[in-house]
This record gives C-alpha cells, sequence and structure tokens, in this order.
C-alpha cells in the first residue's frame, strides 16, 4: 500500500489507475453480511407445545427465484417460488451491522397476476419507473414500479426461463428465452411477439444483449450451443461459438460487420444455461451442465482457454446468473467473475480462472421453505445475482428464501485486520527470539558439559 501511494505521489500511477487498483482490493475483501437481513413479512407457523422455538424471518418464505436492481442501485425486486414479488428500497439501509429491511411493496399471487413461480425480473434499463416479470406460467408482464400495476401482459405459450432486455438500444425489444427452440422478441411499443431467431434445437435456458451494439445478443440452449444475433439481417444468425477453436474466425469483427459464420460446432459438452458479456463487450462468459466455464473473445469469437478447475457445480434446468465486475472499475484486464457454485459463491480471477475467494453460505444443505401446500425440503442453493454499484456488494437469492449481502470490509474492518496480522507477525518474531535463546542456552551447556575432563576410578 505504502508503495502505491508513493507511486500516485509521483505520478507513476495516474488518478484513475489508482481508483482501479484500489477498487480491486476492496472487492477481494468482499465478505457474507449477516448482519443485514431482509424480511418479508411471513410469519413462522409454530406448532402446539412449540412456543419456545426459534424465530425466523425469510424474503419469501416459499424461496426465491430472482433478483434485479435498478439502475441508480437503489431499488431491488425479488421474486419468490409462489409467485409473490417484493420491492426493497436499499437506501434504508443506515451504516450499522445489524438491521433487518423490510419490502416497501409486495405483490401477491393475487395481486402479481402471474400464477406460477417467478423465473427472472429486470427493471426499464434506463430509469426505474418500470420493471418486467417472466413466469413458468408462460407470461412475459411489464408493471409500472410506483403503483406495481400491470401495464402490458404478453402470452408466449411457454415457459420463459430467462429474458433480457438491452441496457442501450433505442428499440423496445425483449429476448425471451423459453422452452421453445427459438430466440422470441417481444415489442414493448408495438406489443407484437411474432418475432423468433431460429438455429437451436432444443429449450433456450439464457439470452442476453450486447452491452455496447444495440442489435447484437447471444443465446444458449441445451443443444449446448452460444449462438449470435443480428437482429437487423433477414438471415440473423452469426454462428456459434466453438470450444475446439481457439484461434477465431478471421475476417470479422464479430458484431456483424463482414461476419463469417460458423453454423457447426458445440460451445459446452451439455446444456448452457448461463451467459454473460464483459461492460466492455469485449469478452462472453458462458457456462453449462458440463461444469465448465468458458471465455470467449467477441471479436474473434475464440476460445480463450481460460480454466475454472474442477469445483464447479451447475446442474439445473434454470438460468444460471453469473456477475462479472465493471471493466471500468477494475484494474484492466483483471476482471472478477462471481459464480453460483450451489451452496457458495466463488470469484475467480475472469482470464486466469484463477479462484480468488470461496465465500460459504450458512446454513444447512437441506432447507425447509413453506408454501401454500405445506412445508417442504428443497436443497439450498444460489438462484439470483446482482451486483451494485461501484463498489456496493453483491446480493443475491436463494431456495432456502433468502436474501443475503456480500460487503466488501469497511475500512475499520480492514484496519482491524492490518493490525491483527502486525500482531501475529510480532507474536512470531517475538517467538521466534525466544527460540532462539533457548537454544542459545542449551548449546552453552552442551558445550560446558563436553569441555570437562571425565575420569573413572
Amino acid at each position: 500500500m505504502n508503495q502505491l501511494l508513493l507511486e500516485r505521489s509521483t505520478g507513476a500511477v495516474s488518478a484513475q489507475e489508482f481508483a482501479r487498483i484500489q477498487a480491486s482490493q476492496l472487492i477481494q475483501t468482499t465478505q457474507l453480511s449477516p448482519g443485514l437481513r431482509f424480511d418479508g413479512g411471513e410469519k413462522q407457523v409454530v406448532s402446539d407445545g412449540d412456543d419456545e422455538a426459534p424465530s425466523r424471518i425469510w424474503a419469501h418464505q416459499a424461496g426465491a427465484n430472482a433478483l434485479a436492481i435498478d439502475i441508480e442501485n437503489r431499488l431491488l425486486l425479488s421474486g419468490g417460488v409462489d409467485s409473490s414479488i417484493k420491492l426493497w428500497n436499499l437506501t434504508e439501509f443506515p451504516p450499522i451491522p445489524q438491521y433487518t429491511l423490510k419490502p416497501s411493496a409486495v405483490l401477491s399471487r393475487a395481486t402479481s397476476a402471474h400464477s406460477h413461480g417467478i423465473t427472472h425480473l429486470s427493471f426499464y434499463p434506463f430509469d426505474s419507473e418500470a420493471f418486467l416479470s417472466s413466469s413458468y406460467d408462460h407470461h412475459l408482464k411489464l408493471f409500472a414500479t410506483e403503483s406495481q400495476a400491470v401495464s402490458a401482459d404478453f402470452d408466449l405459450n411457454s415457459i420463459i426461463y430467462t429474458h433480457a432486455l438491452s441496457p442501450i438500444a433505442s428499440h423496445l425489444l425483449v429476448a425471451c428465452a423459453t422452452q421453445h427452440p427459438t430466440v422470441r422478441l417481444v415489442d414493448l411499443r408495438s406489443g407484437s411477439n411474432t418475432h423468433s431467431l431460429a438455429g437451436h434445437h432444443g429449450a433456450l435456458l439464457a439470452v442476453t444483449w450486447n452491452p455496447r451494439v444495440e442489435h447484437i445478443l447471444a443465446s444458449g440452449g441445451i443443444d449446448g450451443t452460444v449462438r449470435l444475433w443480428d437482429i437487423r439481417k433477414s438471415s440473423p444468425a452469426l454462428g456459434i461459438l466453438d470450444k475446439e477453436d481457439s484461434i477465431g474466425v478471421t475476417g470479422t469483427d464479430g458484431i456483424g460487420r463482414s461476419a463469417l459464420s460458423r453454423n457447426t460446432g458445440k460451445s459446452h459438452g451439455a446444456a448452457v444455461n448461463g451467459i454473460t458479456w464483459t461492460h466492455d463487450g469485449c469478452y462472453i462468459i458462458s457456462a453449462g451442465h458440463d461444469d465448465r466455464i468458458r471465455v470467449w473473445d467477441a471479436a474473434t469469437r475464440a476460445n480463450t482457454l481460460a480454466s475454472f478447475g474442477p469445483t464447479l457445480k451447475n446442474g439445473h434446468l434454470s438460468n444460471l446468473p453469473l456477475v462479472v465486475s465493471p471493466t471500468s472499475q477494475v484494474e484492466t484486464g483483471k476482471e472478477f467473475l462471481f459464480f453460483p457454485n450451489e451452496k457458495e459463491l466463488l470469484m475467480f480471477d475472469l482470464h486466469q480462472g484463477r479462484l480468488v475467494k470461496r465465500l460459504k453460505v450458512p446454513g444447512p444443505s437441506m432447507a425447509t421453505v413453506r408454501s401454500r401446500t405445506g412445508e417442504r425440503n428443497v436443497k439450498s442453493r444460489i438462484t439470483g445475482l446482482v451486483w451494485r454499484g461501484q463498489t456496493d456488494g453483491i446480493y443475491s437469492t436463494h431456495t432456502d428464501g433468502q436474501i443475503r449481502a456480500w460487503l466488501p470490509k469497511t475500512s475499520t474492518e480492514v484496519d482491524l485486520d492490518i493490525e491483527e496480522e502486525e500482531n501475529k507477525k510480532r507474536q512470531a518474531g517475538d517467538n521466534t527470539e525466544a527460540g532462539q535463546r533457548k537454544r542459545q542456552v542449551l548449546d552453552d551447556i552442551f558445550r560446558d558439559l563436553t569441555r570437562q575432563k571425565i575420569s573413572f576410578g
């Protein structure tokens, strides 16, 4: 740290790079904040004679499936297995370690108009006045945030595993990944949902727009392929990302200009259920049921061959949320990837595949949740992830009905860690000096004994 401050004071490190290095170091201190809790207001059912049972709170008592955050990093949306949707105001968190937040608005099963569990949530990308929800009931719905009224309803006649709205586009096309083997495009302006992108063989589990080019999107399905599309074209397919290709397609910039198409190959050895882009649009990250993460050069579509090791677990027939730290806020070429590995959150160096940190989710591997039909046991795992602000942490939803906050350490906690480390080093040094003195005394005694002449009479 002192060396970094010296380099900044001498101008060897620019102010922007200094801020990025600081942000990278802060992100690496991310840890669970157990004192920040989300209480959805659902009461615990206590059996007769068990009045002394410890009280529990849930964000969603039946389990939580989805999470979204608005562009201002102020509002958080969560969706439940019971089709409920809850709105949380994160600005209500005071700067204290222990606090329980309650929702500012609740859309129950009746008021949300969804009849089955929520699969994905997203805010309108330019402001927080509207949000979208998709569900196992085949419907994509548009809500007004303030009134929670349904503004539009689209029946796609198929389970919608996830949806995506471009963060930069002038068009209002929502790309939907459904049981149907085509990417369904819903136009919020006209209300049309007839446009489809055909090419996959089987259901789609992931879809995401390029964050820098408004007409390019990527999709992944159970056929093990990641496909790129240019929605402007009559033949929109740009080709498949091939895991065997580490060189890439020459003569293309990867975003549809003079693009050469590859229509064969596999991106993963099994279903692809997670796709995201880096914030600068230079890389695509995909995850599949083959327990692999792959990083692709978006310009050439080459597999960068980053290896993330054998610790990955991914086998659920649902969209897998992947979160990458913003490119502009960390050291150049050193983005972090957060991967929901069942009951733990793994932090990787994106380009090297090195495991930086393993964050354990507290609680048993099997959790008890309660729905209209009674209690049931579910395997605990992470179902939703969102990144907040620059270095304001990560929020996650879980099958046990909880929303958890993973926040960087505060300056006070960092100072305490430094002090503790210095104390450990000091104690280790003291122990070393004491040990040296003891050895010296023993050596002196041994020498004195060996110098004496011993006679036997």
